[in-house]
C-alpha cells in the first residue's frame, strides 16, 4: 500500500521536546506541523492533512489521552502514536485501548519512532 501522507502532526507541550521532533522527524523525510496542546491540533484537525499524530500523554489542558477520546468520538481514523516519560502501566492500557498504533516511552530510540511512523502512515487513511 502506498504512503498517504508524509505530514506528522506532533502535540507536545515542552517547547524543546517540540523542537527535537521536528528537527528528528525533518531528518526522516516527513513534514511536520506543531501544535503545543490538544486543544491547539482539535481547533485545527478538521484542515489538517496529517497522516498520523504524534502526541505526548501528559500535556496542560487535554492529555493525550483526552485528545484521543475526543478524536475517536469524532469519527476520526487518524492513526495515533503515544509517547510518555510516565511509567504507570494503566496509561499504556488506555492508549491501547483507544487503538493507539505504539505507545513510546521517553527517551525513545529514533528507530522505534521511524518504525512506528511507518506502520501508521501504510496503515490507515486520515479522517
Amino acid at each position: 500500500m502506498p504512503k498517504l501522507s508524509n505530514i506528522v502532526a506532533v502535540v507536545e507541550d515542552d517547547d524543546l521536546m517540540r523542537e527535537a521532533l521536528q528537527n528528528l522527524l525533518q531528518a526522516f523525510d516527513y513534514v511536520v506541523e506543531l501544535y503545543e496542546s490538544a486543544e491547539a491540533f482539535l481547533a485545527a484537525h478538521a484542515t489538517t492533512k496529517a497522516g498520523c499524530l504524534l502526541s505526548d500523554v501528559h500535556l496542560g489542558g487535554l492529555t493525550g489521552i483526552e485528545l484521543g477520546r475526543a478524536l475517536k468520538a469524532a469519527g476520526s481514523r487518524l492513526p495515533i502514536i503515544f509517547m510518555t516519560a510516565s511509567t504507570d502501566p494503566g496509561l499504556r492500557a488506555r492508549a491501547m485501548d483507544l487503538g493507539c498504533i505504539a505507545f513510546l516511552g521517553k527517551p525513545f530510540a529514533p528507530l522505534a519512532l521511524a518504525e512506528a511512523l511507518n506502520k501508521a502512515l501504510n496503515r490507515c487513511p486520515t479522517a
